[in-house]
């Protein structure tokens, strides 16, 4: 999960970066607002990084419960 939070943060680190240089802002804002940005990405990859991991282990759970039990018999039902 770090890895993910490092490539969140580089990668918000250079969106926040390339904005505020296109928009023209000096290099001391764009800093900051590169810092920020670097900060909420990382945050936001970090949720959702737990969300997937949570999916993965479940699916994995369900799996292995499904090859453990044995598959249940229908009950026969009335045709019409």
């Amino acid at each position: 999960m770090k890895s993910f939070m490092i490539l969140g943060s580089v990668v918000g680190f250079l969106i926040g970066a390339g904005f505020s240089l296109a928009d023209g802002c000096s290099w001391p804002t764009a800093l900051w607002r590169a810092s920020v940005a670097a900060l909420f990405v990382a945050l936001l990859v970090r949720w959702w990084c737990r969300v997937w991991f949570l999916g993965l282990r479940e699916a994995m759970d369900q799996r292995r419960q499904a090859s453990v039990s044995p598959p249940a018999t229908p009950k026969p039902s009335a045709k019409i």
